[in-house]
Order: C-alpha cells, then sequence, then structure tokens
C-alpha cells in the first residue's frame, strides 16, 4: 500500500481524469494563498472530490498549467493539469502554517499515458471520425478517451474505481451510446429536411 503523504487540498465538486486540463477562477484570499505557493515553489495540490457519492474519499493531485489572467483584487484564472488520483485518508482545516486546507493521502500512481486496447481504440477512432474531429495524436490514453466522452461526475467517479477491463467496457458503452446519438441526430436532420 502506499504511503501516506500530506499535501496542499482544495476541496471541490468536479472530479478531473488524469492528463485533463481544469480552467480553475482563484478568488477565495486561502486559494490565493495556494495559488502563490504553487508559483513559487512549483507546489501541487489536491482536488478532494467534495460529493456526497465520494464514499471512496478520492480525489486528483493537481499542478498549475497556467495563469491565463491576473485580477485587480487578487483572483485569477488558470489552467491546471491532473497528474494523479489519490485516496485521502484525512482532511485538515489548514495545511501547516497555511490558511488553505490540507489532507494525508496515498496516491495511486496512475499512468496517464495508459493505451487504450484494440477495439476500443478502433471504435473512438470511428467516433471520432463521426464528430469530424481530425486533430488528434493517432494514439488514444483511456483517460484521453474518457475526457473527450463527457462523462458526467457520477460515470467519471464510477470510471475511476473500476478495474481495468470494466473501465474498458464502460468506455466502449459510453462510445456506443453518444454513436447511436449521433446517428439518432443524422437520422432526424433527414427527416427535417424531407419535410
Amino acid at each position: 500500500m502506499a504511503e501516506l503523504t500530506t499535501i496542499p487540498m482544495f476541496p471541490l465538486s468536479i472530479l478531473p481524469l488524469p492528463g485533463e486540463l481544469v480552467p480553475l477562477h482563484i478568488f477565495e484570499p486561502r486559494y490565493q494563498q495556494l495559488l502563490q505557493d504553487a508559483e513559487n515553489a512549483d507546489v501541487s495540490f489536491g482536488i478532494f472530490f467534495n460529493h456526497t457519492i465520494n464514499t471512496e474519499k478520492i480525489g486528483s493531485l493537481m499542478k498549475l498549467e497556467s495563469v491565463i489572467k491576473r485580477y485587480p483584487g487578487g483572483e485569477s484564472d488558470i489552467i491546471v493539469k491532473c497528474v494523479d488520483v489519490f485516496h485521502m485518508d484525512t482532511l485538515f482545516r489548514t495545511f501547516k502554517s497555511k490558511m488553505y486546507p490540507g489532507g494525508e493521502v496515498r496516491f495511486w500512481n496512475v499512468n496517464e499515458l495508459e493505451l487504450a486496447g484494440g477495439k476500443l481504440g478502433e471504435l473512438f477512432q470511428e467516433y471520432l471520425i463521426k464528430r469530424k474531429i481530425t486533430r488528434h495524436q493517432g494514439f488514444f490514453s483511456i483517460y484521453s478517451i474518457a475526457q473527450e466522452l463527457s462523462m458526467d461526475i457520477s460515470e467519471r467517479y464510477a470510471f475511476l474505481l473500476a478495474d481495468e477491463a470494466l473501465r474498458e467496457r464502460l468506455l466502449l458503452t459510453k462510445i456506443k451510446f453518444q454513436m447511436h446519438l449521433l446517428q439518432r441526430e443524422e437520422v432526424s436532420r433527414d427527416v427535417f429536411h424531407l419535410n
């Protein structure tokens, strides 16, 4: 089992997936302080998934990618990237002598570039063609596929907690459902044009 590590924490009701870029608007003074630490000391922080369905107490480890805009009052628009997932053992009101929260976590050490299997990769390729998405790397990780499929919060949660085989089945089901919707959309467009 992974060892406990104490990290800064930002409880939010979002669940970023490994490799995902997330925009955040920072306005509370305690999180402005966290942003300063992330910039000045290259500090990673956790986004604890603050939701009633999170019985497993998981969250996402984030790294600051860029500051998009700074406002006169100290607020900022930033982009962060999920680099790992964690299980949280304990949430603290403050992290060391800082204003922002902290938590004791165990990192999962996920491989954000874990490649998708043959059938999943092929079906996802078809899906991208149907959606007319042409700019992509040519190879897909299971996490980049999950991000592209606009999974809702409960689907993301189930996806992260699933084992490898179940993750692939969940993604295959979601792609097939999305392709069905695209097909129905095409049919309705054709019917509309006929009238």
